[in-house]
């Protein structure tokens, strides 16, 4: 049953989520993660199907009429019996480890085959009608399997209009205070003080709280940091030369007037980090004409830095639109800042992109 304020919605989503970052605990500290090649090359591990599995019964159990847009399909897992037994025994032992959400999320997933079926629940093409949820069951894969940072990440959107954000950060530091490091994106772990949840609803402001087991722990407000000269500002990137154009955003630094080196790691845990003012700008620069992003990438850390006070748009100035199935086709790059700088970062960027 939905709800008319999302609290409901909210609070099912940080369950979930805290559940299936639970999960991807396990495997991170595990020797053998069980990679996996998709038809794209890029790395799937057990993880990221056993967080899927989780997140989409949860949801279905709650709000069974709306539909999912999730990264993975199971189609490998059916070719391969043991990884699938690999997968099913870590969504048993996360459930058993986080007993207390079992009224909420409900009894779930009733053997491995049914799993599978659930796991393929994420094939809706998206749009901009309807309530849809996105899926990134472990973004930032090649990050998890090296040892850096990583998030789980899940978002409702509305009409299009993104509603709802969660983000599962079990390698950042609970502390908001804390600020980057150069190596925080690598020889990363879930020691005692790290693991985080952010969140967000529309209209209601941005949260942090601590990634534990059952109950959710107190939220904390968080926001982003004033930036009163920019030459002073940190900003993020992508650790993936692939993913985000590194040499054109030394050269917007460099505009900017920015010494300090970019901290550069995985995932959606640069939204969080900025969002709650441990970092201030986040570049994600196209590579290539025709790439792309996909909208589970970026539609919960969207949402949690335009609550923590963030503007958000693509290269040109462009908010994020999510309505148009499971790709932002209509946007081009990330660009997340304070809104008081937003546009003298937007104007640098023009400069360094039109000038190539």
């Amino acid at each position: 049953m939905a709800s008319a304020d999302y609290n409901k919605e909210l609070h099912i989503a940080l369950l979930a989520v805290q559940r299936a970052s639970l999960l991807t605990k396990s495997v991170f500290h595990s020797h053998s993660k069980g990679t996996l090649d998709k038809a794209d090359a890029s790395p799937v591990t057990i993880g990221d199907f056993g967080a899927q599995a989780l997140i989409i019964s949860a949801l279905q159990h709650n709000f069974p009429g709306d539909e999912i847009v999730a990264e993975e399909e199971a189609k490998d897992l059916r070719e391969k019996n043991s990884v699938k037994q690999t997968v099913w025994d870590l969504v048993q032992q996360a459930k058993l480890e986080d007993k207390s959400g079992e009224e909420a999320l409900g009894g779930g997933i009733k053997d491995a085959d049914s799993m599978l079926d659930i796991i393929d629940k994420g094939d809706s093409k998206g749009g901009s009608k309807g309530r849809i949820w996105a899926i990134d069951p472990i973004d930032g894969t090649k990050g998890f399997l090296r040892g850096g940072q990583y998030a789980v990440c899940l978002a409702l959107m509305v009409d299009g209009d993104v509603k709802v954000g969660v983000l599962g950060c079990p390698n950042l530091p609970v502390d908001d205070s804390e600020a980057l490091t150069e190596n925080i994106g690598a020889d990363a772990s879930d020691a005692e003080g790290k693991g985080v949840l952010f969140s967000a609803v529309q209209g209601k402001g941005a949260d942090s709280r601590p990634l534990g087991k059952g109950a959710l722990a107190k939220e904390s407000k968080i926001s982003m940091k004033a930036v009163s000269n920019i030459s002073d500002a940190t900003f993020c990137e992508s650790v993936e030369a692939g993913h985000s154009s590194q040499g054109d955003a030394a050269n917007i630094a460099k505009k900017l007037g920015i010494t300090k080196p970019s901290v550069r790691m995985d995932s959606q845990a640069k939204y969080g980090s900025i969002a709650r003012g441990a970092g201030d700008l986040y570049l994600r620069l196209p590579v290539k004409k025709d790439y792309v992003e996909k909208i589970w990438d970026h539609a919960a850390g969207d949402l949690i830095v335009r609550e923590a006070g963030g503007q958000v748009t693509d290269v040109e100035g462009k908010r994020l639109d999510f309505s148009v199935g499971r790709t932002l086709q209509r946007n081009k790059g990330v660009i997340a800042a304070p809104k008081d700088v937003h546009d003298t970062v937007i104007k640098a960027v023009s400069e360094v992109l039109g000038g190539k």
